[in-house]
């Protein structure tokens, strides 16, 4: 469990970073995690984990969502 939220949390840190540099829509944040070895699975734990912490804003925009931080 403990390896289980270390994982996660490093997710958030990695979310979080992208974000630092501007707003991104859920895709492309699927993406840069592609690109560094995540699993598409903890994008999805990694948001929730900053929606907890309330570090993200999230809106729907027409067909996509967009993220940011607060």
């Amino acid at each position: 469990m403990d390896e289980v939220c270390l994982n996660i949390g490093q997710a958030a840190g990695q979310v979080y970073r992208l974000l630092e540099k501007g707003e991104s829509n859920l895709a492309g944040i699927k993406k840069n995690f592609k690109e560094n070895g995540f699993e598409s699975q903890m994008v999805f734990m990694a948001l929730g984990w900053l929606a907890r912490e309330d570090k993200i804003c999230m809106q729907k925009n027409s067909n996509s969502w967009i993220i940011s931080l607060k």
